[in-house]
């Protein structure tokens, strides 16, 4: 979840931790940094008091200034905070309840505590006169690590690893070739992670602010941006997920090759557990891609042109190839690092739940999958909407599944089978949607009839929620941003806007759906005291509303008039068949001129004028 949302969501309290590290930093900072100057100028000095998109926009200025701090305070803060704040950045972990991540943590901490164990049997029993083995190798790391731990004590000071000395044996790790799991099972041995006092952790990370904390709802929220930042303060090039994407990709000789470079055990290891291992290792992942991957003697060329392959394999939309090795890696891993937006918008929110909800009837099991593998409470009720808010596309789910299980689902479907599988079948539900837009006026008449001449199969009691749906995927392909982490974040269990469009980072237009059976919509004192409530609610989390904006199959006089004499929100009107439209008038231009603020004018909107000026 994006932070601006997750400010939207808690409450002053629970964010002020946040603001006071936000505040501390820009104090030290202003005096040499003319943008944070700048930004502090538009808000007076007066951070406590700034809407949730200020605080946003200053938190992207103050970036720097923050990762260096968190650093620096995590190094201080010692073994515990960091297996937490690995734990927290992992895949589906961003949301959790406390006695979740509590956990977590206990589980993490077994076995950190049983491969410590191991590798201290393994480092005691090593023969001097033995060759370079991989006990003597984690001997030289465990003696290594003991001594900037200790070497402090010298000096008459706490003992401690700090973030220089961290730098250091991380290359030495690398050189090495100690796994992650061996560094943090070897650093158990010297500085033992305390087992227990997570609550007391979590409050030191919100100090520094690097989590929120709901107390009502008992829940922990890690921002997508300081998921991303922990990442780089991790040296993890790549989220879980992504790098499970390529390893998917690769047969079983290169999986294989990877595991081999490490020393690791092949014979008799079948693939699942084979990708299970390489996760494990902690090796960067440009390592294997311009090493691990290939045998010892696989010409440049061939290397290059295997990440050519993986580029198509993964369905990467790049404007380069790039030309070498380096370049290429480069590339590829700054594709999935900012693909997360794009996916999301390659299926439409109706896409979306279409293929979770046939991906279930395939697998019953599949959330279960999903919570294991994302590491979700059992009772956890997994939906679109909490997928969402995870930042699990549909993309994520769809390489969740094994090549064998995507195979079972493209053969039950009747997808077609050559090309990208996965591919395949997103996009047999993006055509799934683009059939209920061909057949949107229908669809806002509740016209059932004329949506089973065309062959669409929908129960009566789902059109209106599939009417919101289609509605926000025509919103989509004209360019809008269909705002939907926000549209989380205001929404209550008594007011649910149906969609919000966001003009910038202020401005926003509140949207309505509306179906109606016989004859024009006519329920104007109901609608507007809803969309009253969405807009206090838009203005409560720092937004301004621009405009109101509700969709119908036809609007009644009376409603008209009212929507023009409303005094309190600006309201336009939009006919269904109007807005389909703009979106054929759109479609049809190969360069079209088309403005969100078209909708802003007010009063029963003209479609055909406006299709004819795209």
């Amino acid at each position: 979840m994006k932070l601006s949302s997750i400010l939207s969501l808690v409450n002053q309290v629970e964010k002020s931790k946040f603001i006071n590290a936000i505040d501390r930093i820009c104090s030290d900072a202003v005096k040499h940094d003319k943008k944070i100057a700048a930004q502090l100028d538009k808000l007076d000095g007066q951070i406590k008091n700034a809407s949730s998109t200020d605080i946003t926009q200053l938190f992207k200025i103050v970036l720097p200034y923050f990762e260096k701090s968190v650093r620096e305070q995590l190094a201080m803060l010692g073994a515990q905070a960091t297996l937490l704040t690995n734990i927290l950045s992992r895949d589906g972990n961003c949301i959790a309840r406390i006695n979740w991540v509590e956990s977590l943590y206990a589980k993490e901490w077994t076995v950190i505590d049983t491969r410590a164990n191991e590798l201290k049997s393994e480092i005691e029993t090593v023969d001097e006169g033995e060759t370079f083995t991989d006990g003597k190798r984690l001997g030289i790391y465990h003696a290594c690590l003991k001594e900037a731990y200790s070497n402090d004590e010298r000096s008459n000071r706490e003992s401690k690893i700090t973030d220089d000395e961290r730098g250091i044996l991380n290359v030495l790790a690398k050189n090495l070739d100690v796994t992650a799991d061996d560094q943090a099972g070897v650093e158990h041995l010297i500085d033992q992670t305390p087992k227990n006092g997570v609550q007391d952790a979590l409050n030191e990370l919100r100090e520094i602010g690097l989590i929120f904390v709901s107390r009502k709802l008992q829940t922990v929220y890690v921002p997508d941006e300081i998921v991303n930042l922990l990442h780089r303060l991790q040296g993890k090039e790549l989220a879980d997920k992504h790098f499970l994407r390529i390893l998917r990709t690769f047969s079983d000789a290169e999986l294989s090759n990877v595991l081999k470079n490490h020393r690791k055990k092949i014979r008799g290891i079948e693939r699942k557990q084979k990708i299970q291992n390489v996760m494990k290792l902690g090796v960067a992942v440009s390592q294997v891609l311009q090493s691990d991957l290939y045998a010892e003697d696989t010409p440049l060329n061939d290397r290059k042109e295997r990440l050519k392959s993986l580029i198509s394999d993964l369905d990467l939309d790049l404007d380069k190839l790039g030309t070498t090795l380096e370049e290429r890696t480069t590339i590829i891993l700054n594709t999935l690092n900012t693909c997360t937006e794009r996916e999301f918008n390659a299926l439409s929110a109706t896409g979306f739940k279409e293929l979770f909800s046939a991906l279930q009837n395939h697998f019953p099991t599949l959330s279960t999958v999903l919570k294991h593998e994302f590491e979700l409470e059992e009772q956890e009720e997994l939906d679109v909407e909490k997928l969402r808010a995870l930042s699990i596309t549909p993309y994520d789910i769809l390489y969740m599944l094994t090549n064998d299980e995507v195979k079972a689902v493209v053969e039950s479907m009747g997808i077609k089978k050559r090309g990208n599988l996965r591919l395949n079948i997103l996009n047999s539900f993006a055509d799934a949607t683009d059939k209920l837009i061909d057949n949107y006026a229908a669809l806002a008449r509740r016209d059932l009839a004329a949506l089973k001449a065309e062959n669409v199969e929908i129960a009566e009691a789902d059109i209106g929620v599939k009417f919101e749906e289609v509605t926000k995927a025509i919103f989509e392909q004209l360019g809008m941003a269909v705002d939907e982490d926000l549209r989380r974040s205001i929404n209550t269990s008594k007011d649910k806007a149906d969609i919000l469009i966001s003009l910038s980072e202020i401005d926003v237009i509140v949207g309505e759906a509306k179906t109606c059976k016989n004859g024009d919509f006519a329920k104007y004192s109901t609608t507007s005291r809803q969309v009253k409530a969405y807009v206090n609610r838009c203005e409560q989390a720092g937004k301004r509303v621009a405009q109101v904006l509700i969709v119908a199959p036809t609007f009644s006089d009376d409603f008209v008039e009212s929507a023009e004499m409303d005094t309190e929100v600006n309201i336009s009107l939009l006919e269904a068949d109007g807005l389909k439209k703009i979106l054929d008038a759109y479609e049809a231009r190969r360069n079209p001129k088309f403005s969100a603020k078209l909708f802003t004018k007010g009063g029963l909107l003209k479609a055909d004028l406006i299709a004819k000026n795209i």
